[in-house]
């Protein structure tokens, strides 16, 4: 990739001019310079092939089921099952076999009528599709031009969902990394070409709008399968994509940002400084080093500052955060009664990470960055070097701020969350995995003919804004919105505006200067 201190000559003084605390956006247009990488055709030759077989009657004659149409208000869906190979490198007449699941959504009255194709690729990893309950924000301004297909990835949603109950039938670590290990993006790609082939007239091409996670997929997409690609949009969701695992260069970024927004939150609200102490001691000191959870998992000082993932980096996550914490101690209601962290805090705590449902974001997090090398547990790693900055305990006893952490995951997760403590050793032999086969395809890349335009949002604590940039300066003729009006969330929070913003650079309604 090219250099930060090259990419920042070409961007900083805009945002100098451009982004304030007054919400400000800029566009650029930058120009994709060469790299010295090694590229390799492995999942392109996959995806073509894959392709090719399909298209003219593929697996099987009933690979494909769709469902009647049904409504919400104002939307009108139908459910589409596909049986898809779990390793499309295997004959497809005998392999395993998956699920996959894909909700078509149109305004209501335009159920025939042929509209464009749009394939919407949720973030995560492991997280499935929004479920539709009324016709509003992105989705209705979607549906005003396209036919939406609301895709849950493989392993989420109804997608042979890989959940903390469905996972136990695999009887080994060894058994279940083996399966996991087909749950990345290029896969996901896989699953989208043989949709495409079978839903759109004619296996024409679509438009793709990856948000976050389904972002990187996007962009995997265009490095292997760009023929079956009309547009591509892209919402806080441009990947790094160096060789080997950019796992470190990301945690080392990351935490930077992450600390800066600990300090924002502390600066909004100011009493919860001696609060979040209060409850690190309390954790530090109790037996065992923390308190049990609902679940049967443990909170301990670490474990407390896993709220920062949520609570940091979108829209209203510090006013949640702040609302938590309110009711983080249970009224001493008899006299000489102990102090103790509430159950409404402790229950707030387990929903607001998420674990119990969709464990795949926590085992697959770190193997999205991973290319021909592992992650060796990057984030924790990364961690340990910060001189205790991240040290709740001992910031406590310093008087120092407890920071938070952001999207980390950390092997002591897997011990202390419940949910999570039986896929132990399969995440350590993914962490330590090193042939994984290759996202991106940089020549490729650099010689796209796809219309691509990025939302890129300047304070975004989960994406980051100079390695996203640096990767832009990769994708030929990518067109970008980078502003600071929204957070990561900006698809959800604003959905209309991105959406209708991102459509503008590409139909030249916007103009870039």
């Amino acid at each position: 990739m090219c250099s930060i201190r090259a990419l920042q000559s070409l961007t900083k003084p805009p945002l100098l001019r451009f982004i304030s605390s007054t919400p400000q956006s800029i566009l650029l247009n930058p120009s994709p310079k060469s790299l010295s990488f090694h590229s390799s055709r492995r999942l392109a030759a996959a995806v073509t092939a894959m392709t090719g077989a399909n298209s003219s009657g593929g697996c099987s004659p009933s690979d494909h089921v769709a469902g009647d149409w049904y409504s919400v208000p104002d939307l009108r869906l139908r459910d589409h099952s596909f049986t898809v190979p779990l390793d499309y490198s295997l004959d497809c007449s005998t392999c395993p076999k998956i699920t996959i699941f894909a909700r078509e959504v149109v305004s209501v009255g335009k159920e025939e009528q042929p509209l464009p194709f749009l394939l919407y690729l949720q973030g995560g990893p492991g997280f499935e599709s929004p479920r539709p309950t009324e016709g509003s924000g992105w989705i209705s301004k979607a549906c005003e031009e396209y036919r939406l297909v609301l895709l849950d990835q493989r392993g989420t949603g109804l997608s042979t969902p890989l959940t903390a109950s469905s996972m136990t039938q695999l009887k080994s670590p060894e058994e279940l990394a083996n399966y996991l290990k087909h749950f990345r993006a290029d896969n996901i790609v896989n699953d989208a070409e043989f949709i495409r082939v079978r839903l759109v007239p004619d296996a024409g091409p679509w438009t793709i709008l990856g948000q976050s996670y389904g972002g990187f997929c996007a962009v995997t997409y265009l490095s292997f399968a760009p023929k079956g690609l009309k547009q591509v949009l892209l919402t806080g969701g441009i990947p790094p994509i160096g060789s080997s695992c950019t796992a470190d260069t990301v945690y080392s970024a990351c935490f930077a940002q992450t600390i800066r927004q600990n300090e924002k939150y502390y600066k909004r609200f100011p009493q919860d400084v001696e609060i979040v102490r209060e409850v690190v001691s309390h954790l530090a000191e109790h037996e065992g080093g923390g308190v049990h959870l609902p679940s049967g998992g443990i909170l301990t000082p670490r474990g407390l500052q896993l709220l920062g993932l949520s609570g940091l980096g979108s829209s209203t996550g510090f006013e949640r955060l702040h609302y938590m914490l309110e009711r983080v101690w249970d009224p001493i209601i008899v006299a000489g009664a102990q102090k103790q962290i509430s159950y409404y805090f402790l229950n707030a705590y387990e929903r607001s990470l998420g674990f119990d449902t969709n464990p795949l974001y926590a085992i697959l997090h770190e193997s999205i960055y991973c290319q021909g090398a592992s992650s060796g547990w990057s984030a924790d790693r990364i961690r340990a070097k910060d001189e205790g900055k991240f040290d709740a305990v001992k910031a406590a006893k310093e008087g120092r701020l407890v920071l938070f952490t952001g999207e980390m995951i950390f092997p002591w997760m897997f011990e202390e969350i419940h949910p999570l403590r039986p896929f132990k050793d399969a995440a350590n032999l993914l962490a330590a995995k090193e042939d994984w086969p290759p996202l991106y395809d940089i020549d490729s890349l650099n010689n796209n003919k796809v219309p691509v335009a990025a939302a890129v949002y300047y304070e975004d604590m989960y994406v980051n804004f100079k390695l996203a940039m640096e990767t832009a300066s990769q994708i030929a003729g990518i067109r970008l919105w980078i502003t600071n009006e929204f957070m990561h969330s900006g698809l959800r929070d604003g959905g209309s505006q991105v959406f209708d913003q991102l459509m503008g650079l590409l139909s030249g309604k916007k103009p870039l200067f």
